[in-house]
């Protein structure tokens, strides 16, 4: 069991930068992917940025170039986001992936504004 919380959203001006944050309550588990997700209202949620089990870090098209994923410590994952546009607004969820269970956090607000 596994429990996340995100936190950094916030307001935003377009071409800025915002981190968010995910925090669990122990070390992610060596062997699940860990991952961002985002979902705006009367849109089905999409994968923003993703680390797989075996390491590697894969983007949306929509936002290579502009955010990043990286694991800070045992247990906080990072998404760092810059150039940010208007169409980044949503609500952005980070999960931890296992073949068990999907764990998720419940998430926190991105807007950019322009």
């Amino acid at each position: 069991q596994i429990q996340l919380v995100e936190s950094g959203g916030g307001s935003v001006q377009a071409g800025g930068s915002l981190n968010v944050s995910c925090v669990a309550s122990r070390s992610f588990f060596n062997n699940c992917g860990m991952g961002w997700y985002r979902q705006v209202p009367g849109k089905a949620r999409e994968m923003v940025a993703k680390i797989s089990s075996e390491g590697l870090a894969s983007y949306a098209d929509s936002v290579k170039g502009r955010f990043t994923i990286s694991q800070s410590n045992a247990n906080t994952l990072i998404l760092q986001m810059s150039s940010l546009k208007i169409e980044d607004t949503a609500w952005y969820s980070c999960a931890v992936l296992c073949n068990w269970m999907d764990y998720w956090g419940r998430g926190t607000q991105v807007t950019v504004s322009s």
